[in-house]
């Protein structure tokens, strides 16, 4: 039977947010932010264990309420998210197979619902290639010169935000991993070094509050999806 896994890259420092914390470790509605990324994950049912890749001198993984925790595990992070992902995906390998699915998560998007988790697996668990979850561009779309002028307005049918989790099988992600590394291809997330393959991934729609925190602000917005969705819970 197949079963599904999660990696969690989680050795960045986050600089854009401008604070001494590494931004996975900002306080965030009583809890930090990986924690409230990791409870949704941990609590899955359909998930059968995680893979959390940390920074080698990171200080602060293990005063959080997942380390220790008996379906996680970590591995050490690396210089780049697509190297954290490896070793994350390499350390799976001894107790996954290559057709098990794996869904890999951002530490700061604090707000995935179960549903748009869901959503993935039934929508890609019969996908020849797997995919990812986002959201249909709905704003009109500028491309700019240096100087921030802009040159043209893009169309945007066919455009999406791109979000995680991305969903892909153990094996086909290794090899596009290490053939993107080896070809000096870098890659920001999991589906480029798929698409690196000639492969093309699925997209599949997600709740527009599974927000990523980049910038100092972002933390309020996640706040008030956390709060909306917690509402919703209780009615």
């Amino acid at each position: 039977m197949t079963r599904f896994w999660a990696v969690v890259p989680a050795a960045g420092v986050g600089r854009r947010m401008r604070h001494s914390l590494p931004k996975q470790y900002l306080p965030l509605h009583g809890r930090c932010v990986i924690e409230h990324t990791l409870e949704t994950l941990v609590n899955h049912p359909r998930i059968s264990g995680l893979v959390v890749a940390i920074g080698v001198e990171d200080s602060y993984w293990q005063d959080t309420a997942f380390a220790g925790h008996p379906r996680v595990q970590t591995v050490p992070g690396g210089p780049e998210r697509a190297d954290s992902v490896r070793n994350g995906l390499e350390h799976l390998a001894a107790s996954a197979g290559d057709t098990d699915w794996v869904l890999v998560h951002d530490a700061a998007r604090p707000c995935l619902l179960p549903e748009d988790v869901d959503r993935l697996m039934d929508q890609l668990q019969a996908d020849p290639v797997g995919g990812v979850l986002g959201q249909r561009v709905r704003d009109t779309m500028k491309r700019t010169d240096a100087g921030s002028r802009v040159t043209a307005t893009v169309e945007r049918s066919g455009l999406w935000h791109a979000f995680t989790p991305q969903m892909f099988r153990l094996g086909l992600l290794r090899r596009a991993l290490d053939t993107a590394a080896r070809d000096g291809v870098a890659v920001t997330d999991e589906a480029s070094a798929v698409e690196h393959l000639g492969m093309q991934p699925q997209m599949v729609e997600g709740h527009a509050g599974n927000i990523k925190v980049t910038q100092p602000g972002d933390l309020t917005l996640a706040g008030f999806f956390l709060q909306q969705a917690r509402h919703h819970e209780r009615f």
